[in-house]
């Protein structure tokens, strides 16, 4: 074994825990492989060398249908679902780049096992996962703030590339979180201390923040797992701070990532991040409607199923973004690409058309402000090309209403709340849901805040606000039954968008102006208004309650409908439902029109 390959593996955990003669066993048995780009490692059902770890390269994992589920970098290992089950490869493995793996033999793979506790554990828990059905969605069941490495270690932005490289040797880690009074200002890693100061023959007195990675992207401690797995796979990142309320709490790398594999959703993103052509992006998308019945079937919540669903679309927005700017060259003006709808509150499901708009800095010069038209033309072109549909209501940035300089979005916005004529209802209903996909997202921020601002202080605003969340009626009938639709191709059928998610989707709106919360998911605007006190627990329990009742019944419908070969939608006949699940189904319904009710009478609604 090299010398680089035994320092690497005595700074990796389980490896780290094992005594001196363990160790030294390891190191004498163990081999090191080099592999080429697009060589295979092994196949599906192949009997196992070992248990292989990434030193360098890039490894892709397919299942036995040959889809990609993983997309493994340095630090991670693979083969050992296998070892744990029969020695045989329960996936196949190819290199993805030129990649030097480390390979520990079978037999002394589970020798480690049976002799070290602290070896054990670290495996014991992929073999849990392996022979769960639904190992393949842990990521999406688990916070952020469970994952993650609480206070990391830290650097001054002044400490010497010396003193780095020896506080992550003595700590056994790979990164440094670079912090100023506990703000995050940056992180250094080991390839930046190779890469950059040693390769570049740097001084040893020189400041990690010449070498560092500025203002590196984060997430909240409530961000899902499979938020870290994806942000990971688009940009390539090996290291992940968590930041909350501006300072840093933790960090999560892909090593915390080993034994939480999102796989199925990670390898959408993985290859959408990758692709190079309008066609290669919707050669993905195409793939999403098994995705959602793979969801579903797993027992994922509706609202994990439609947020991973959703990041597909976002990294694919992201990537056309990348492609205009190749294409038309280097934007004359800060831009952020937004999207709303069910797209900006991360609520997407089988049937999804495209709402999105663009927010230019301000004194921008005209030729700047053409640059953006063929510009946004050939994003909104791409996502429907991807299946992400023209918008019916035009609500999309190839319509020069929705491709403004942010001076003219705040008077949108301020128009709407001091004159809520039912078009501006209407606009500021769709509006509410922003979220930046793309670009420079410090060009919505201050509007969004002030924004609710404004519109929570204005009563007659809210009032009218709270009439429009009125419209949609749930469909309850006579003598405990379901009101159906009458006539038409959707006859005796009820539409769990219109009818059922909406409401609810109106509701936590209203909730969010209210109570001037930032949140734009539905659940999580329900959540945060019940922390809140906006409304009560016992009235947010039950609607959260039937929020998820009715949810889950319109997504478990459209898998059904994918499954038998037909168009996902949101009409579904009640008769396709057990006299229990209508019974459910109905009661759901209740509570939401009397939580409409309760809205009614506390805001004064007008008639």
């Amino acid at each position: 074994m090299t010398d680089t390959a035994f320092l690497f593996l005595k700074g990796l955990h389980p490896y780290d825990a094992l005594p001196d003669a363990a160790f030294a066993a390891l190191i004498q048995d163990a081999t090191v492989q080099d592999y080429s780009a697009g060589a295979a490692i092994y196949a599906l059902g192949e009997t196992l060398d070992g248990l292989y770890i990434i030193e360098s390269g890039e490894i892709a994992v397919h299942d036995e249908n040959n889809h990609q589920i993983s997309l493994l970098q340095r630090e991670n290992s693979f083969g050992e679902r296998g070892l744990l089950r029969d020695g045989n490869a329960a996936t196949s493995a190819r290199a993805q780049t030129d990649s030097r793996l480390i390979c520990i033999p079978t037999a002394l793979f589970h020798k480690l096992r049976a002799d070290h506790e602290a070896y054990r554990k670290f495996f014991d828990r992929t073999r849990t996962e392996a022979n769960n059905a639904n190992s393949a969605f842990d990521l999406t069941r688990v916070q952020v703030e469970t994952l993650m490495v609480a206070n990391p270690v830290t650097c001054t932005p002044g400490m010497t590339i010396k003193n780095a490289a020896q506080k992550m040797r003595d700590a056994h880690i790979s990164c440094l979180c670079v912090t100023n009074r506990k703000k995050l200002t940056g992180i250094v890693t080991i390839r930046d201390l190779s890469g950059k100061a040693l390769a570049q023959g740097l001084p040893h007195d020189t400041p990690v923040s010449a070498v560092m990675t500025p203002d590196p992207r984060t997430l909240p401690p409530s961000a899902i797992g499979s938020d870290v797995l994806h942000m990971m796979m688009e940009h390539r990142l090996g290291h992940l701070p968590i930041v909350e309320g501006g300072k840093l709490v933790g960090i999560v790398t892909q090593t915390d990532l080993t034994r939480f594999q999102a796989s199925n959703t990670a390898g959408f993103v993985a290859d959408a991040a990758q692709a190079d052509s309008i066609d290669a992006l919707a050669t993905v998308t195409k793939r999403i409607p098994n995705l959602l019945v793979q969801l579903v079937a797993a027992g994922n919540r509706h609202d994990v199923v439609t947020r991973m669903i959703t990041d597909i679309a976002d990294v694919v927005t992201r990537r056309l973004l990348h492609m205009a700017e190749e294409k038309y060259g280097a934007p004359p003006a800060r831009y952020a690409w937004l999207a709303c709808g069910s797209q900006g509150r991360q609520e997407q499901t089988g049937v999804s058309d495209q709402d999105n708009c663009l927010i230019l800095e301000d004194d921008i010069s005209e030729n700047a402000l053409a640059y953006f038209e063929p510009f946004a033309q050939f994003v909104s072109d791409g996502l429907n090309a991807c299946g992400y549909i023209y918008c019916p209501g035009d609500m999309m940035a190839t319509n020069p209403r929705w491709r403004q300089p942010i001076s003219v979005w705040r008077e949108y916005f301020q128009h709407w709340i001091k004159n809520p004529s039912k078009e501006a209802q209407m606009l500021a209903s769709v509006m509410f849901d922003l979220r930046v996909i793309g670009g420079d997202g410090s060009l919505f921020e201050g509007l969004q805040a002030e924004t609710l601002a404004a519109a929570s202080d204005n009563s007659i605003f809210t009032a009218h606000m709270a009439s429009n969340a009125l419209t949609h009626q749930t469909p309850l009938g006579l003598l405990r039954g379901l009101a159906t639709i009458r006539s038409g191709e959707n006859r005796n059928t009820v539409d769990m968008k219109h009818s059922g998610v909406v409401p609810v989707v109106d509701l936590g709106r209203m909730y969010a102006l209210q109570g001037s919360l930032d949140a734009v998911n539905t659940r999580a605007r329900l959540q945060a208004a019940v922390a809140g006190k906006v409304i009560s627990q016992s009235g947010g329990r039950d609607l959260l309650d039937a929020y998820d009742l009715v949810a889950q019944t319109r997504l478990e419908h459209q898998a059904r409908q994918i499954k038998s070969g037909k168009a996902p939608d949101n009409f579904l006949p009640p008769a396709t439902l057990s006299a229990f699940e209508r019974s459910h189904l109905r009661d759901a319904f209740v509570v939401i029109k009397t939580m409409q009710s309760a809205l009614m009478q506390g805001r004064g609604v007008l008639g």
